[in-house]
């Protein structure tokens, strides 16, 4: 560990038993295929066989008159609907298209699943099959079929195009004067490269259990990165206020950014209303890879120049990203992304979001840059190779620094790429020699900014002195450790005294989703926020207990409340477990609380190195050694971090060597399975080394930056470089898998 100056704590740094640990190994943990109700009803979704397609009927009469079925329901059951055009409940159950295969059209509850799945083979839909549009590129031209007749491209300006069209918005991002600086370089490259859709992974499958209740109360069970967003959009979707709606947290199985969406509480609250019945919906395997938001499949063209000196004097890009069959890829973030590691005084960026007959796309780790910054980076590569210079010292010289500006107008303050280039040179790995046949090293930057947004926490204090602390944000990967610690620290007290609960959307105040890489961040402003108004509550408690003034009070950073002189001349003071065991005596227990949305966020870099031998007769790649470098600002949970760092390598390098939605000529998914959507195990990889760095963020009390998101975005142009160091070429698409290694590499005549 890399640490610059910070302060001394005692709790954050420190590595304690994770709150929520006994119970996910023993297996009393709840999640949400775990629920159960009295009456509880199974469902079960019918899905469309076709890519595009116009709805010319349904009929489920067949289905409605199946012994067993207790409620059928199709997108004639939500609210008439308001404005024209599709709407988000539309992915939910199609109305008057499908836009995908496995696109939801109608759904059945029954009194077991066998029945629900029969009977949805009995509802009748009568189908005018349309032409469909598989590649960005294809979706962009001028005849090709037309997703949604109403949408016009959204421009910079705001303006909005004049025709029907398949890109739903154009992003643009200048600074400087490009053609200067392509003039004034003395090299210039420029490639082209494409991504194809890659799903989050994650192990537990979609979920929801609603129960309608006769009052109009609906309970919604769900695994979901977002309590409040379901609920929102439950009600919104319902036509009903946000009252009527509470969403139960349970434990959640993986999400990485797939499980933001809602898929299928509103569909579950619509057969609990007709069924009378708890209704619960579980996704297949097939249908969690057929019918939720992958990251988008892209196109994309770079171009750079650099003096001879190595100086970056222009780059350029030109982003197409797959939305899916609704607006909403993730070029926004991709186009902020794609340059952020270094400083350039001439940029011009372009990106567009292009509706295609795929699953609606979803947010995944970093979404949007693994695509984007893995173009630029390996465009680095070959500037470094052309100058001859080490690709590591080409970054340092161009990295950016405190005070240093991206295209959007973002202004750093202080950052640590540079560290994490220095720590990436001076490593042990760096610094080995790797030698054979096939055999090649790469190196490669990343870059994600993290956000605040809403964040609401509450605790009270125990006459034990233990603190239950209850909160609103999911925990997916140690939320509920972080700010216990962070929470403890600022009482000055023990991380175990701390007994934090995640609540449901009536029992604390609104909390956006889990995700960005914001929950260590927000839940830490919020932990110290609450704390620090129990500090000023316990020494108000104090002061009354001594009968002295307040200002002559004071709440320690050691947990100690030290108070004036008594009449025998010693400082009076408590220990916070003594003042704790004194409040239900001397006027009631004292509740901390507190509602944040800070945006002092802390920006994050990371640089991976890696090891390859690629087997020329199979194109199979190994990878033999992995390091991952991080700046995280302030590690609160080391054990943590280091997790979240091999795990987004991990899915990096998934999505760099194997994983693709693959589809034949009737846009149908080929590998809707993980036997063949290969993921890495830990069988395909080595031990996946870490170096943590620490610049701490000057926008929060304890210097924490965004964690998860980083590491997923340099494996793949880390591997690119290796790769082509290997076997001499440069894949410039992903994954590069052995097909398209052995495309590139075997004679024309085998």
């Amino acid at each position: 560990m890399v640490t610059t100056e910070k302060p001394k704590y005692k709790v954050v740094g420190t590595r304690p038993i994770r709150p929520d640990g006994v119970e996910k190994v023993n297996g009393r943990a709840e999640y949400g295929a775990d629920v159960s109700l009295p009456g509880l009803l199974p469902g079960a979704v019918l899905r469309s066989p076709h890519a595009h397609a116009r709805i010319l009927s349904i009929d489920t009469s067949k289905a409605e008159a199946m012994a067993g079925v207790r409620a059928v329901v199709t997108s004639a059951d939500f609210p008439p609907r308001e404005g024209d055009g599709p709407q988000a409940r539309d992915n939910v159950l199609a109305h008057d298209k499908v836009l995908y295969v496995g696109h939801a059209v109608a759904a059945v509850a029954a009194v077991d699943l066998h029945t629900a799945e029969d009977a949805v083979e009995l509802i009748e839909v009568q189908y005018e099959v349309l032409p469909h549009v598989m590649d960005v590129r294809d979706a962009m031209l001028d005849g090709a079929p037309i997703l949604d007749a109403t949408l016009r491209t959204g421009e910079p300006d705001g303006s909005k195009g004049d025709s029907a069209t398949n890109v739903a918005q154009h992003i643009h991002y200048e600074k400087g004067d490009l053609a200067a600086g392509f003039a004034e370089a003395d090299i210039v490259i420029e490639r082209e490269y494409e991504t194809t859709m890659a799903h989050q992974g994650y192990i537990e499958p979609q979920n929801g259990t609603a129960l309608w209740g006769p009052d109009d109360q609906i309970r919604i069970w769900t695994s979901t990165q977002g309590l409040f967003a379901v609920r929102d959009t439950v009600a919104g979707m319902l036509g009903l206020p946000v009252k009527s709606v509470k969403v139960e947290p349970v434990e959640i199985g993986g999400g990485f950014g797939g499980k933001i969406p809602t898929y299928l509480p509103p569909v579950a609250a619509l057969l609990s209303r007709k069924s009378g019945k708890p209704v619960k919906l579980t996704m297949s395997r097939k249908e969690v890879l057929e019918a939720t938001g992958p990251t988008s499949g892209t196109y994309m063209r770079v171009k750079m120049g650099a003096k001879k000196d190595g100086t970056l004097t222009a780059m350029e890009a030109w982003l197409a990203f797959e939305a899916g069959g609704y607006p909403g890829s993730p070029v926004g973030a991709a186009t902020m992304c794609v340059f952020a590691p270094y400083a350039c005084a001439n940029q011009v960026i372009d990106g567009y979001d292009v509706l295609v007959n795929k699953p609606q796309t979803a947010a995944y780790r970093a979404p949007g840059a693994p695509a984007s910054e893995y173009a630029a980076e390996c465009l680095i590569d070959e500037i470094a190779e052309a100058l001859d210079r080490d690709p590591l010292e080409l970054r340092l010289q161009n990295s950016v620094k405190e005070g240093d500006s991206r295209a959007d107008g973002f202004t750093y303050g202080p950052v640590g790429h540079v560290e994490c280039l220095q720590e990436a040179q001076e490593s042990p790995h760096y610094q080995s020699e790797l030698s054979g046949e096939n055999r090649g090293r790469g190196v490669a930057s990343g870059f994600w900014f993290n956000i605040g947004f809403e964040t609401s926490m509450a605790a009270q204090i125990q006459s034990d002195g233990t603190v239950p602390l209850v909160m609103g944000a999911v925990d997916i990967g140690g939320s509920r450790a972080s700010a216990a610690m962070q929470f403890a620290e600022t009482l000055g007290i023990a991380s175990e005294d701390i007994k934090p609960h995640i609540v449901d959307t009536d029992s604390v105040g609104f909390t956006f989703l889990t995700g960005g890489s914001r929950t260590a961040f927000a839940n830490g402003w919020a932990a110290y926020e609450c704390a620090m108004d129990m500090r000023r509550q316990m020494e108000e408690r104090a002061a009354t207990i001594w009968d002295c003034d307040r200002e002559s009070v004071r709440y320690d950073d050691d947990g100690v409340i030290r108070g004036p002189a008594a009449a025998a001349g010693a400082p009076q003071e408590f220990t916070f477990k003594e003042l704790a065991a004194e409040l239900p005596n001397t006027g009631g227990g004292i509740v901390g609380r507190a509602d944040v949305s800070k945006t002092t966020h802390g920006p994050a870099f990371a640089t991976h190195i890696v090891d390859v031998e690629v087997d020329a007769e199979t194109g199979k790649v190994e990878v033999l050694r992995y390091t991952a470098i991080q700046d995280v600002g302030t590690a609160i949970h080391p054990s943590y971090v280091e997790g979240q760092m091999q795990g987004g390598a991990a899915q990096g390098i998934g999505m760099a060597l194997n994983e693709e939605y693959i589809w034949d000529d009737k846009g149908r998914m080929v590998n809707s399975s993980l036997l063949d959507y290969r993921m890495p195990t830990a069988l395909d990889l080595p031990m996946l080394d870490t170096i943590i760095v620490e610049v701490p963020n000057p926008g929060h009390p304890y210097g924490v930056r965004g964690v998860g998101e980083v590491p997923i975005i340099p494996p793949a142009p880390a591997l690119h470089a290796a790769i082509y160091n290997a076997i001499g070429e440069r894949m410039r698409t992903l994954p590069m898998s052995p097909r398209r290694i052995l495309e590139r590499t075997l004679p024309d005549d085998e």
